[in-house]
C-alpha cells in the first residue's frame, strides 16, 4: 500500500467515525433518524432492539452482490472498506448515546445532521463510500438513466414516512431537517469550503479591461475566442478566477473602462493553481520582462 492509499484509507475512516458517532451521539437519543439504509436499521432498533451497525452491513450484502454483477469488481472493491468500517463505527460508539449532550431536538437535528454531512463529506472526497442507496442509486441510474440524487431523495422520503408513522410528525419533520443539514454540508466538504469568483467578461475593450486587472488587481487574465449569435461577430471574453474582495476592483476598473461591458460572476470551488494554491508570481516582474520583450 502506497501512502496515497493510506492516507486515503484514513480519510474514509475519520469520515465513518465523526458519521457514525453524530448519529449516536445527537441523533437517536433524540429518536430522530438519519438517512439511506441507517435509518431504516435505527427504525428497526427502535423496534426489536437490533444493534444499528450489524443491520446496516447485512443489508448492504445483497446490494454489494449485485453490485458486483452489475457495476464490476473495480467499483465494488472501493465500496466494501467504507461499508464494512462504516457499519464498524456505527456498533462502536453506541456509548455516545449515553452521553445526550443535547435534548432539543431542533438542535439534535441541526448539529446532528451538520456533523453527519461532514462526515459523508469526507468520505466522498476520499473517493469512498458508506455503502447502502449510494449501490442502489448507481445501479438504478445505470439502467434507468434516473439522477442519482432522485433516487436517494425517493428513498429518503420513504425513511420519513416510516419515521412518522412510529415516532410522530413532528420526529418526521426534526429528521427532514437533519437530512438537509446533512446534504448541504456533504456537498459543501466535496466541493471545498474555500470559495473563490471566476469572472466572465465581454467588452469592445477587454484588451485595456485586461490590463488594469494585471496592474491593480494582480490577477492573471485569459482571451476566450467567441462570437456573437445574431451578428456573427468575432469577440474576445476575458477570464479571471480571483478573491471574493476583489470584485469590486474588476466592477470598477470595467465600469470605468466600457460602461456597456457585460459582465458575469460566478461562484467557482477548489481554484487550483499558481496564485491559488501554489505560490504566485510578481505581476510586476512579468510586465518588465514583456515591455523588454518588446522592445527587442
Amino acid at each position: 500500500m502506497t501512502l496515497a492509499h493510506f492516507i486515503r484509507a484514513l480519510g474514509i475512516c475519520l469520515g465513518c467515525l465523526i458519521s457514525s458517532g453524530s448519529i449516536n451521539l445527537f441523533l437517536m437519543p433524540n429518536h430522530l433518524l438519519s438517512g439511506g439504509l441507517t435509518g431504516i436499521g435505527i427504525v428497526v432498533y427502535f423496534i426489536f432492539g437490533l444493534p444499528v451497525g450489524a443491520q446496516v452491513l447485512v443489508y448492504n450484502i445483497p446490494l454489494l452482490i449485485a453490485a458486483y454483477r452489475t457495476l464490476g469488481r473495480e467499483y465494488i472493491v472501493d465500496v466494501i472498506f467504507g461499508t464494512v468500517m462504516f457499519s464498524v463505527c456505527l456498533d462502536a460508539t453506541t456509548f455516545l448515546r449515553e452521553l445526550m449532550p443535547v435534548t432539543d431536538p431542533m438542535l439534535a437535528a441541526v448539529f446532528g445532521g451538520v456533523a453527519n454531512g461532514i462526515g459523508y463529506g469526507i468520505i466522498f472526497r476520499n473517493n469512498g463510500s458508506s455503502g447502502g442507496l449510494d449501490i442502489v442509486a448507481a445501479i438504478i441510474k445505470k439502467y434507468y438513466s434516473l439522477n442519482f440524487g432522485s433516487v436517494i431523495f425517493g428513498f429518503n422520503c420513504l425513511i420519513m414516512a416510516m419515521s412518522a408513522f412510529f415516532f410522530g410528525m413532528e420526529p418526521a419533520m426534526y429528521t427532514l431537517i437533519s437530512m438537509f443539514m446533512s446534504a448541504k454540508l456533504t456537498d459543501k466538504v466535496v466541493a471545498g469550503f474555500v470559495s473563490r469568483k471566476a469572472v466572465l467578461l465581454i467588452s469592445e475593450r477587454t484588451e485595456l479591461i485586461a490590463e488594469g486587472i494585471i496592474h491593480e488587481v494582480g490577477r492573471g487574465v485569459t482571451f476566450l475566442d467567441a462570437e456573437g449569435a445574431f451578428y456573427h461577430k468575432k469577440k474576445k471574453v476575458l477570464f479571471v478566477a480571483v478573491n471574493l474582495t476583489q470584485i469590486a476592483k474588476i466592477k470598477r476598473i470595467a465600469d470605468s473602462l466600457d460602461p456597456q461591458a457585460f459582465m458575469i460572476v460566478i461562484d467557482a470551488n477548489e481554484v487550483m493553481g499558481r496564485g491559488f494554491t501554489l505560490p504566485g508570481v510578481e505581476i510586476a516582474e512579468l510586465l518588465k520582462k514583456r515591455d523588454e520583450e518588446m522592445k527587442k
